[in-house]
């Protein structure tokens, strides 16, 4: 139990009414969609770029490195904007950013690495806020659908850019700068749709204008490590994956084009994954089944790499995506039913994200590294299996109350 100044109710309402219908209701959907849409679109265009653009190994290892390093270094500054700018401001800034940064990463390849720096250090704040967003502004009832939607518009954002890039390098005459450009529309769309949001200011956010927040020393918990265990080394492997499926698909023997494909497939997965996992979690108290179930479709589609890549790539690509996924999406449920109140979520949240991030940027680099030490991709495969299977040790104590 985390300890706090003062205690809590276990389930406290939403400190704002969600809206129950009409226009409002309808915009709040709309702007969340399109947040979420756009919330890791810059992140799945390496991987099936690199293979026809010529980026070297070491351009993709430090490319796959930066998100999840960044979004771990800069997620506790979600932490003061909330509490300076409110859920709905900070969120909005935090797009203008992303939007900014997309524009960066077309300037060539300095411009590439500093952009994804940029969009990586906004969407830590978008990562926090989003669970904190949803329990505030939404029905409790409504927090799994809400989350499932989360992870499948963010998946199906990625998938859309994923598919696509190679078809746009190719008509804008192999120019890479050009394809990474296509980011720039769903970061439009993402400020676009928080507009309407911005009139739910930080004065009236009670959250915000309180008495000072609990301190919830979350890090002295066992839950709270169990949880950042469990995000931590899905997004390790989410990450990685999202490198590197094309190269291992290329060194199986698809063509380049072909492995491309297979990313937006696994990025389908995700987005499956992303909506029906947490849609199912939230409607139960108990979350440990659907833990060892996003870790077994995960450690099923390496299985598949491992033994046979070239005899089935779709379906090892959807069993990845669904299991890695809908680990990211249950994530955020978790971090919402575990939670006692709104600063016990946004502290689970921080502090998940920060060390989980944190230990996902080790994975390109690794998988590299084993890669070039072995020659192949076996001995990286047979380690993200060891993890999963310390995931499903180490995990079970964030899928319940007791």
């Amino acid at each position: 139990m985390s300890t706090a100044s003062a205690p809590a109710p276990a389930r406290p309402a939403p400190a704002r009414p969600p809206a129950s219908g009409g226009t409002a209701a309808i915009l709040l959907v709309v702007g969340f969609v399109l947040l979420s849409l756009n919330a890791r679109v810059a992140f799945g265009q390496i991987g099936p770029l690199a293979p026809v653009a010529g980026f070297s190994n070491r351009t993709v290892t430090v490319l796959g490195v930066i998100p999840p390093l960044c979004m771990g270094l800069f997620a506790p500054l979600a932490v003061p904007a909330r509490r300076r700018f409110g859920d709905e401001r900070a969120l909005f800034a935090a797009s203008v950013v992303v939007l900014a940064g997309a524009v960066v990463r077309m300037l060539g390849m300095p411009g590439l690495f500093v952009g994804t720096v940029v969009v990586a250090a906004a969407i830590a704040v978008v990562n926090v806020l989003i669970p904190v967003f949803v329990r505030t502004r939404f029905a409790p009832n409504r927090i799994g659908v809400m989350m499932g939607v989360y992870a499948l518009s963010m998946g199906a954002g990625s998938a859309i850019v994923a598919a696509l890039i190679v078809p746009v390098w190719r008509a804008a005459g192999q120019s890479w700068p050009t394809a990474i450009g296509i980011a720039i529309v769903p970061a439009l769309l993402a400020v676009a749709g928080l507009v309407p949001q911005l009139n739910c200011s930080a004065a009236t956010d009670p959250t915000t204008t309180q008495a000072p927040a609990p301190k919830h020393r979350v890090h002295r918990t066992p839950l709270a490590w169990s949880l950042t265990i469990f995000f931590g080394l899905q997004t390790l492997l989410f990450y990685t994956v999202l490198a590197w499926l094309p190269s291992i698909l290329v060194a199986a023997g698809l063509a380049k084009s072909s492995a491309g494909g297979m990313q937006a497939l696994f990025i389908v997965g995700v987005s499956i994954g992303g909506l029906v996992v947490p849609l199912l979690a939230g409607m139960r108290e108990d979350q440990r089944p659907h833990i060892i179930g996003t870790i077994i479709l995960g450690a099923a589609g390496v299985v598949g790499l491992l033994c046979a890549p070239a005899a089935a790539p779709p379906v090892w690509a959807v069993l990845l995506g669904i299991g890695l996924g809908s680990g990211q999406g249950l994530s955020g449920v978790l971090f919402t039913r575990r939670g006692s109140d709104h600063h016990h979520v946004t502290a689970l949240s921080t502090m998940a994200q920060t060390v989980g991030y944190l230990i996902a940027a080790v994975g390109p680099l690794l998988a590299s590294w084993i890669h070039d030490r072995t020659g192949g991709w076996t001995a990286p495969l047979v380690t993200f299996l060891v993890l999963l299977a310390v995931n499903a040790v180490c995990s079970l104590r964030a899928g319940h109350d007791g």
